[in-house]
Formats: structure tokens, sequence, C-alpha cells
């Protein structure tokens, strides 16, 4: 694809192409490198623009107690990714700060390249202040927040404007809040407010108030001084001085909307201004599928990549040979897991796996609050797979990683427990993929989406979850995994007992008699997978708002 042909710029803070590439934290960056990769495969005339990020995210190590480090290894962009030869100014706090923009061809699976733009200010020409604005993802305080949005929507539009192509973009794509300046920029160019709004779709991830940016409108200003206009009308803006970066988005979007059917409904709470519809997430299935089931499923669904939908003839793929495929890839998770830790896990005991941010929200706590039940209906029956990571100023989110591994320390010969530390892209698809089954304890309806369980569906891994985010819509309680508490009334207590329940009389026993009905389920949630891939969530997007 040439960049004239390009009609839809997709912006996103975090986009997860590969874990080579340092540019993603987590659930957001994942989903926004997933939607780039279906779009390739589909053809579309899609750009997506990002920043460098040459420290990524961190790179975690935990201790014996548990206590998280972080280390910030520098990455090389050359030659994964090509330098072009331009750079352009951005005024920052008072003075032109220059940027430089890598770019990668991602190719889709019909050979159809597909521009990845990456901004950089960690240039010679810049002062030591501004080289370290782009260097580290989501690092620093509210000011370096701001300075990074700056150049992602500002920087972007200008980006579009020195590659020559702003004019031929029909949807500029705000995947969050994080990219909303971008709508300030196009305004300044085009002078009309109804112009851009026809130009602009908003994706929210977030039912958290707390995951939505807003800074003082003095500190705004202070770090870019005259590019914000005087007579916005925004509420928070308005009200009390505050620039809501969700806000700005939605009011100068045409179209919204949430990642599931559940979070359309909570974001519509949040945003009434707003009319926000949903398309549930999905997840890229060449990618997510393991190696051994891709070997069996390229003998059976020739073209599987391609077109997802054929594997909704995984009856046809006789049980044994399903099995074998998940006990090889079993092998592998164990494999590695044993050579990190001194826990050694067993291949024939059920793996339970449960990886994600470290978030009060997700409530990793249920399991271990009765330590005495979880002990006796395990009877070395069960052994659990974690992993997460927490943001390094998050104290929460590294107090709930103590507590897994000071409980893992204290069930030390009666349960096995184990926390893999730097959970990545690579790792993330190890566990999903190579557990028995997938547990996910959110207090709904705090989980907008939640694609990990979409992962370990595709790979025959039922799930063992609240129904939240996208398991409201997927779950067939008992055929393709188990719904935890009931949809109305989330409570810790009630929900930590019903997931006892659930394992004790239904999830180990069914596990043990390796019944046909257990390979019943893991092909149910395979089937279920399909409805939630990337490639399904594309074709929705052009159908709805592209």
């Amino acid at each position: 694809m040439t960049e004239s042909q390009i009609r839809i710029a997709y912006f996103s803070a975090e986009i997860g192409i590969s874990s080579s590439l340092p540019t993603y934290s987590g659930g957001l960056g994942v989903l926004a490198g997933d939607h780039i990769k279906a779009a390739a495969d589909e053809g579309l005339p899609l750009c997506a623009i990002t920043l460098l990020y040459k420290e990524g995210y961190f790179k975690q190590r935990i201790d014996e107690e548990g206590n998280q480090s972080e280390t910030y290894p520098k990455f090389d962009p050359e030659p994964l990714l090509k330098k072009l030869d331009f750079t352009f100014p951005l005024q920052l706090r008072g003075r032109e700060v220059q940027i430089e923009v890598y770019r990668l061809d991602y190719p889709g699976l019909k050979g159809y390249n597909l521009p990845i733009y990456f901004m950089d200010t960690d240039l010679k020409n810049n002062s030591e202040e501004d080289r370290s604005i782009s260097l580290r993802l989501y690092s620093g305080n509210k000011n370096h927040r701001i300075l990074q949005e700056a150049i992602l929507g500002f920087g972007g539009i200008h980006l579009l404007k020195q590659l020559g192509i702003l004019d031929n973009i029909k949807t500029f794509h705000m995947n969050e809040g994080h990219c909303s300046f971008l709508t300030l920029e196009l305004l300044e160019h085009y002078k009309n407010e109804e112009v851009v709004r026809n130009k602009c779709h908003f994706t929210t991830h977030t039912p958290v108030p707390a995951g939505h940016d807003h800074f003082s409108m003095e500190r705004v200003n202070n770090l870019i001084h005259g590019l914000i206009p005087k007579d916005l009308q925004l509420p928070s803006l308005v009200q009390n001085s505050r620039m809501h970066m969700t806000e700005l988005g939605l009011y100068f979007s045409r179209s919204v909307n949430g990642v599931s059917k559940l979070h359309g409904k909570v974001a519509q709470n949040q945003f009434p201004q707003s009319t926000i519809g949903y398309i549930t997430n999905g997840v890229y299935h060449p990618y997510w599928v393991c190696p051994q089931f891709r070997e069996l499923f390229d003998d059976y669904f020739p073209g599987w990549r391609i077109e997802g939908k054929k594997l909704l003839d995984i009856d046809s793929i006789p049980d044994d040979k399903l099995l074998r495929a998940h006990n090889k890839r079993k092998r592998t998770l164990l494999g590695y897991a044993n050579a990190q830790v001194q826990k050694a896990l067993s291949r024939n005991v059920l793996t339970i796996g449960f990886a994600r941010r470290a978030a009060t929200y997700k409530r990793a706590h249920l399991l271990f609050s009765d330590m005495d039940r979880l002990i006796n209906l395990s009877q070395g029956q069960i052994q659990f797979v974690f992993a997460g990571k927490a943001h390094p100023e998050d104290d929460q989110g590294k107090d709930i990683i103590r507590e897994i591994v000071t409980n893992a320390n204290h069930l030390y010969g009666k349960v096995k427990v184990i926390f893999l530390e730097n959970y990545n892209m690579w790792l993330g698809r190890l566990i999903t993929s190579g557990v028995d089954v997938w547990l996910n304890t959110p207090l709904r309806p705090n989980e907008a989406s939640g694609t990990s369980g979409m992962k370990a569906a595709l790979n025959g891994v039922p799930n063992l979850s609240v129904l939240d985010g996208w398991w409201a819509e997927g779950c067939e309680d008992s055929v393709n995994g188990w719904a935890i508490g009931t949809p109305d009334e989330p409570n810790d207590e009630a929900d930590a007992n019903h997931l006892f329940e659930l394992l004790e009389n239904n999830v180990i026993p069914l596990f043990y008699e390796q019944s046909p009905q257990w390979v019943a389920m893991m092909k149910s949630s395979i089937k279920t997978g399909v409805q939630f891939t990337a490639q399904r969530m594309i074709r929705d997007y052009q159908k709805k708002y592209y």
C-alpha cells in the first residue's frame, strides 16, 4: 500500500506487535497490535501512529518475598524499524522539540503491508530533558504524561502533514483518550468543529474512572501553551477548569464505542452526553493459537489463518489428537515454569492460570480468601500459575503481587502456586495456551473486555470466570467453561464461595475423569473463541465505523 492510499489513521499510546518491540504495557497495547494485524490481513487502507519508547515499559523482577523491581534496558530500533529521513518540530514547554519517526511495515497474510509510525524525541538536537519525553511508556508524573500525549496527538497530525496525506484521511480512530489532542490540531487545520467531528471515531476501554486522564488547565497551558483553544465547551473544562482527555475525544467524535456489550452500557452511563455503541474486542488468532494447535489446524483446516471460521469444524479433529496437542503445549509451559522457580509443577495435575495486570478490581485475593478450604479441595489435584505486572508507581498493585507470593510461600508443600515474572506477549501466549483452565475474577462491571480469556478459549482452555466483559457474552455455563457468581450482585465472599464450589464439584472431578465431556468442553471453547477473533472485530469496525 502506498501512503497516498491511506484513509484511516489509527492512534494508540501503545502498540504490541511482538515481545521484541517493547512499545506496549498490557491489554490496551496488545489489543491495538491485534487490531493492526487483522486490518493488514483484511487489506484496510489504515496506518497506525504511536510513540517509540526506546526503554519500553519495564522488565520485571520478583524476589522471593514477592517484591517487584524494574529495569529499563534500552531498545535499538534499527534494523527492525526504518528511520524516516525527516524530523519536525513541536512547541513544548515554550521551546521547539524535534521529533523523529521510525516506520514498520506489518505484512498481512495476503501480502498487504500496513505502515506503523513510531515517534521519538531521543535526538541529539534535543535537550536531555526533551530526549527523555518518549523514552518510557507510562513513566513519570502528570507533566510527563501531558507531554507524551501532546506528541501523540499534535505530533501525530503534524506527521500526517509531513507525509502529505492528512487531507486523505477519512477516519481518525482514537484508541483511548491518550490520543485526544489530535482533535485540537485538526481543529486548527480545518477551522470547523463539524468537519473535525465528521472525521473522528473514539474507542473507550476504561470503565474505572481513575483510568481516564484529566489535568488542570493551568498545568496543560504551562506545558503546551498556545495549542489549546480558549473557547472549548467541554463539561470538565467549563465546570472546574480541567482537561478531561476522554471528554475531549468524545466531544469531537462522530461515533464512539465500548469494547463489549456490557462495557458499552457502562460507558454510556459514564458519558451520557455521547451516544456510545460497542464492538466486543477480539484477538488475532494466527498469533495467539499455540504452535502445537497451529500444526493440527494446518492439517485439518487449510486456510484457517485467513478465515478463522474454519475452526468451527473443530469436532472433526479426533479427541485424542486434540488432547495430545494440548498436553505437549502444557509440557512446554511447565518446562519453562520449572526452570524459573523451585516448585516442580507436575504435568499430570490440573493447572489453572491467572495472568493479568495487578489491579485491585481483578481480585486475585479471592482464591486465597479461605486457605484451609483451598488446601482441602486441592489434595495434590490442582496447581496455579500466576503472572502480571504492577505499574512502577502503583503501590497497591505491588502489594497484590507480594500477597500472591506470600500466599504461595505459605502454601508450600500443600498447594503448588507459582508466580512467573516479566509478563509479556511471549509469556502471555505460553500461559493462556498451556494451562488447563483460565481463571478470571474481576469485580463486575470493572473489566471492559478481558482478551486473555479469548486467547485461552482459542487454545481449547475452558474459562472459569465472573460474567464480566466478553465472558458475559461468550459463556455457556458448563458447556465451554463456568460462570462464577451472579451477574447482578458482585460480592467478594459470595464469589469466593462459588469459586471454591465450582472447583470442588465441577472442575476438578470433570478434569480427572478425562471423559469425552472434558474434550467436548475444549472444543466448545475453541468454537466460542472463533466468535472473538480480531478478524471478526475488524470486520465489525469496517461495517459500523470505518
